[in-house]
């Protein structure tokens, strides 16, 4: 799961980097991997500063000051389909035919037959393993078939729809071209989320396209539109043009977004986050009723696993009539364990991450409320967590069905028999964790509980639970391809981590520097068209 960011301010004079750190870091929680930032200034110049690490930790005020120009791509990752290796931090960019740069979020499931391509027809070399350097040498190629020195809107159109025909899976892009504007489009399915915005400024508007709607709000934009499965939208200084590329497929936004991913004050495809929770929690509790009742377990206090169980957690002790306490107390500056790589990192994290105060847990049975349960890694601690201080009986509740299948569509879980749920039943998941009980929100009700504030949308991407993939085009071989591949991931990030490989700025060959503040960002030379790229463009003086 990737966060991805562009803007477009109507005064060209007024540097764009400022406003797009500060858009990242309220995208943080989609990756904690890498971020980064290219802009584009006076004659096409691009400027960027990416690297492995969090948006606060690699923007400073000296590598903003260096990002110049009024439009701008900004990124934040982590790893699904390619490795960790700093070099596939993004945006990427290409100097062919015109100056290029892209971000991603999604993954791409016929990544095979479209590197054959590459090197039989287009002709174009891929530096990395990430698909998102894939998938934008595509679009490059599809732009590179007009011919033209100079382009407009409709090749623009032309070489996206072209694209979209040759790639299946799921994303969410914005482009920028040097000198042109900003471009932002979405998959036929519209898994993965993003949406645009404007804002007046003078005699003119800025424009904005991201994740989560979030963004747009804590900047002062207004008039928030998803951007339709299938759908490109190009934004220049003269205005924002768009186009139904594709014909809408299946219109199957992901579920995990309003269960897990994004955050709560966000309005994703028409449904608020907030909202779904809530109903979550609401359905939840009748499920919990049931199976307490069945098994005569009475409940003293309701507990969330914090932060993104909270908003359901206090429905569901509301609408049962039962205490609701916060019983684990965060520490603030320990990233997301779900997004962490490496299931020993993951458990390490735990208990730096949450801290339980007996008070709250000592001799009672309690009703430990959470998002979800994938690998069970941390559900298996912090159910140790509550017994250690004194739990009676602890009982876990999930807002999500059992996850007992890979996700192929962009989000880090792909390893089958990582997810704690996969060939085991509730009794079994229950002791695999360590809980007294375990309660599953059933799949009807999940739907349900996002689906009543926008009855419109009749599918969501639920494969994680059920093992049917939207796109088509996923079989055993495939999932098999893309588990072989991130045990690999998994096993040179064990490496790295164990001989303490310094991360520092990414270079062109893959290599790491330590960070260096002073130079963290690095200009590119070219003209007004096309942007040269030269072996020095991603060095820092």
């Amino acid at each position: 799961m990737c966060g991805i960011l562009g803007l477009l301010l109507h005064d060209p004079s007024v540097d764009a980097a400022p406003e797009i750190c500060e858009g990242l870091s309220l995208l943080q929680h989609r990756g904690q991997d890498a971020c980064g930032v290219i802009t584009c200034g006076p004659k096409g110049r691009f400027y960027q500063c990416k690297a492995n690490g969090m948006v606060r930790d690699i923007f400073d005020s000296n590598s903003i000051t260096r990002l110049v120009g009024g439009m701008g791509v900004g990124h934040v990752r982590y790893p699904t389909a390619g490795s960790f290796n700093n070099a596939e931090a993004q945006p990427f960019y290409v100097n062919s035919p015109y100056g290029i740069v892209f971000a991603h979020n999604g993954n791409l499931i016929n990544t095979g037959s479209l590197m054959q391509f590459m090197d039989h027809t287009a002709h174009r070399h891929i530096n990395t393993a990430s698909d998102s350097e894939l998938l934008l040498n595509i679009f490059a190629y599809n732009l590179q078939q007009t011919g033209k020195f100079r382009i407009n809107e409709e090749d623009i159109f032309t070489a996206i729809g072209g694209m979209m025909s040759q790639v299946k899976g799921a994303y969410a892009c914005v482009a920028m071209l040097a000198g042109f504007g900003i471009i932002g489009f979405r998959d036929p399915n519209g898994i993965r989320p993003v949406g645009i915005a404007t804002r007046k400024s003078g005699t003119g508007h800025d424009y904005i396209i991201a994740s989560e709607s979030v963004v747009a709000d804590a900047g002062g934009f207004v008039d928030w539109r998803d951007i339709n499965p299938g759908e490109a939208v190009i934004i220049t200084r003269n205005g924002i043009s768009r186009r139904q590329i594709a014909a809408p497929n299946t219109f199957a936004p992901d579920i995990f977004e309003f269960v897990y991913f994004a955050r709560p004050d966000s309005v994703i495809d028409g449904i608020s986050v907030y909202r779904s929770r809530m109903a979550m929690g609401d359905a939840l509790a009748v499920k919990v009723q049931a199976v307490l009742k069945n098994a005569n377990i009475d409940i003293d206090v309701v507990i969330p696993v914090p932060d993104t169980s909270r908003v359901a957690a206090l429905n569901l002790a509301q609408k049962l009539q039962l205490p609701y306490r916060e019983g684990f107390i965060k520490n603030r500056y320990v990233g997301r364990t779900f997004i962490m790589p490496g299931q020993q990192m993951r458990k390490k994290n735990v208990r730096r991450k949450l801290n339980a105060m007996a008070l709250e847990f000592a001799g009672k049975n309690v009703l430990l409320v959470d998002d979800s349960i994938v690998r069970g890694t941390t559900s298996k601690e912090i159910v140790q967590m509550a017994k250690d201080v004194g739990a009676k009986k602890v009982i876990v509740a999930s807002c999500a069905p059992p996850i007992r299948y890979p996700n192929v569509y962009g989000i880090d879980m792909p390893s089958r028999k990582e997810l704690v749920a996969h060939g085991r039943d509730n009794d079994e998941i229950a002791a695999a964790i360590g809980a007294d009980v375990v309660i599953f929100q059933t799949l009807p009700d999940l739907i349900d509980s996002v689906r009543q504030l926008r009855p419109a949308i009749t599918e969501f991407d639920c494969s994680v639970f059920t093992g049917q993939y939207v796109t088509g085009g996923v079989d055993e071989e495939y999932l098999q391809h893309v588990e072989s591949l991130r045990a690999d991931n998994n096993r040179l990030k064990a490496l790295n981590l164990n001989f303490g490989t310094v991360e520092g700025k990414s270079d062109g060959d893959g290599s790491h520097e330590p960070e260096n503040k002073t130079g963290a960002s690095t200009p590119v030379n070219g003209s007004d068209d096309t942007v040269g790229l030269h072996n020095s463009w991603n060095t820092h003086s």
